[in-house]
């Protein structure tokens, strides 16, 4: 069933209005009709199986049926902290993040990345990183619709990170510490940030200033893995201990 994501006012009276360019896509790309049935959802984990009572390119309206609770959103929040790769690897990075469970995902500059964000463009690359966060967030099922940031320098990512219950900072030198020994001994996993790095990985000077700040450092393993496979790895391990 076609899913969509609202602002909760468009919900009111046993009625859900759908505007913008997903009414457009109800119109004329899948073609809908009245009476056809969509899940809408309101951004914070509700969704509502919905009957469409009038089609239009500019606006939809539909009534609830019924309403529930996501199944598919995991108990813990997690942000990701990637730092910024090359190429159009953050895209892939913002996919599967979403896909994988990720609430948030804030590219952050550290000194070895290759590519750095341009001032310019970064209001109109966030938009279609968001964009393409909205798309993953349909197609797997999620309730709520992660939120991309524009990008932010180290110091902020360091100031960040000390309101997580838990910060796993996954480094290419660390060789004891897995992720799993990090939750089973953490005493709360409700909101966990998951630092990652860019093709050059970390300087030694940034390792320790993310350490001082609180945070836990974990292995990947021990083959080396690309810096848009490792977020992957580590939002798939963190599921399989606290959601399977």
């Amino acid at each position: 069933m076609p899913r969509f994501f609202v602002e909760p006012t468009a919900i009111a009276d046993g009625g859900i209005t759908i505007s913008g360019d997903d009414a457009r896509h109800i119109a004329r790309s899948l073609r809908m009709a009245v009476g056809d049935e969509v899940t809408v959802c309101d951004g914070g984990g509700t969704e509502y199986s919905c009957r469409l009572l009038k089609i239009r390119d500019e606006q939809c309206d539909a009534e609830i049926l019924s309403e529930a609770k996501s199944k598919a959103e995991p108990k813990h929040r997690i942000t990701l902290y990637m730092a910024y790769p090359k190429g159009d690897k953050l895209e892939t990075v913002v996919q599967k993040a979403v896909e994988l469970g990720a609430h948030r995902i804030v590219p952050f500059e550290s000194e070895r990345c290759i590519k750095r964000p341009a001032p310019e463009k970064a209001e109109k690359q966030t938009a279609r990183l968001r964009r393409i966060a909205d798309e993953a967030a349909k197609q797997c099922g999620r309730g709520v619709l992660p939120t991309v940031d524009t990008p932010i320098g180290f110091g902020a990512m360091l100031s960040e990170i000390k309101r997580h219950t838990l910060t796993l900072f996954c480094y290419e030198k660390e060789s004891a510490t897995t992720i799993r020994f990090a939750i089973e001994n953490a005493a709360d996993t409700s909101d966990i940030a998951v630092i990652v790095g860019a093709e050059g990985g970390f300087s030694e000077k940034e390792a320790e200033a993310i350490v001082r700040e609180g945070a836990k450092c974990v292995t990947l393993g021990p083959r080396i893995l690309r810096c848009e496979t490792a977020p992957d790895y580590a939002l798939s391990v963190i599921s399989c201990f606290l959601e399977l």
